[in-house]
């Protein structure tokens, strides 16, 4: 497929994750109050769309509490600024086995597995425009952590957000998850327009390297609309490998912590880095109204 550079580009700030991060940055949001303030901060920066998870207030640690994804949601409504509102849906399916002898039972400690009328509770609960659907099964990072979404799971949940009006964002870390994401199309359990987040660099996942990256591009349909980042020293690089690749951009301390070398960054910066490679290419940033009428979200 011929490069068609992307004129008109939004941006997501991935606010703060569930991964180990909390410790090592303070500028990584923990309380929702927080981690509002964040997305606040990242929207007047030039996000059209922030993505949340939230964190235990006291430890960090990734929660999927319901209370606090309202008070999280109901702090960004309330805002001075406008800004589509991306919950994640990604928690729920998480596996630690054992050692290579004796992989079951499951260890205690780290997993964290729920049927997916749980894991879109948060979602029912919250109505957002959009929330993050993890389209496939990988070895994640190291040691024993296995992140399980099942066919049957991702039909169930696809239908249910679908069915709630909330736009699946679908999170694709492999070619493979491409695949199945067309297979939900294909179903009618995911309607159009078709929203895709390239998640490139992940181990054990896609790597990051502009051949893997279009390859993954290519198999994304042409009707489709799509965002890609990368994570860690490449995470700077890829918001002009998306754009120049026809898609959009993702930045945030989600995937990133740092804004140069060992200088940690908050979201707004990364917001700001990304607008300043976006337009010295010769794109435009395009805001919240034009992703909704683009993306056809309902606003709430």
């Amino acid at each position: 497929m011929p490069l068609a550079m992307n004129r008109d580009v939004f941006i997501t700030c991935a606010v703060t994750g569930s991964g180990d991060t909390a410790g090592k940055s303070r500028h990584v949001p923990r309380s929702p109050k927080e981690i509002a303030a964040s997305a606040i901060d990242a929207a007047k920066a030039g996000a059209a769309i922030v993505h949340c998870h939230v964190r235990d207030p006291e430890t960090g640690a990734p929660s999927r509490r319901k209370d606090l994804y309202k008070e999280v949601t109901d702090l960004i409504r309330a805002a001075d600024v406008d800004v589509v509102l991306n919950l994640t849906a990604g928690m729920g399916g998480d596996m630690i086995f054992g050692d290579v002898e004796k992989p079951l039972p499951l260890k205690d400690i780290g997993t964290d597995m729920a049927g997916a009328t749980e894991r879109v509770a948060h979602v029912a609960e919250c109505l957002p425009e959009i929330c993050t659907l993890d389209c496939g099964t990988m070895n994640f990072s190291l040691g024993d952590y296995v992140m399980t979404n099942t066919p049957s799971m991702l039909r169930a949940m696809a239908k249910m957000m679908t069915d709630l009006g909330v736009r699946p964002e679908i999170e694709a870390f492999d070619t493979g998850h491409l695949w199945f994401a067309k297979q939900l199309v294909e179903e009618g359990l995911i309607e159009d327009p078709v929203l895709i987040q390239l998640c490139m660099g992940i181990p054990w996942g896609a790597p990051d390297d502009l051949n893997t990256f279009m390859a993954m591009v290519n198999n994304v349909p042409a009707n489709w609309t799509f965002s890609a980042f990368s994570i860690g020293r490449n995470a700077l690089a890829y918001p002009a490998a998306a754009v120049l690749a026809g898609g959009n951009v993702r930045v945030g301390l989600e995937d990133n912590l740092y804004i140069g070398k060992g200088e940690f960054a908050t979201n707004a910066q990364l917001v700001e880095k990304a607008v300043g490679v976006i337009e010295g290419m010769g794109a435009k940033i395009i805001g919240p109204a034009q992703v909704r009428e683009k993306l056809k979200l309902q606003k709430r």
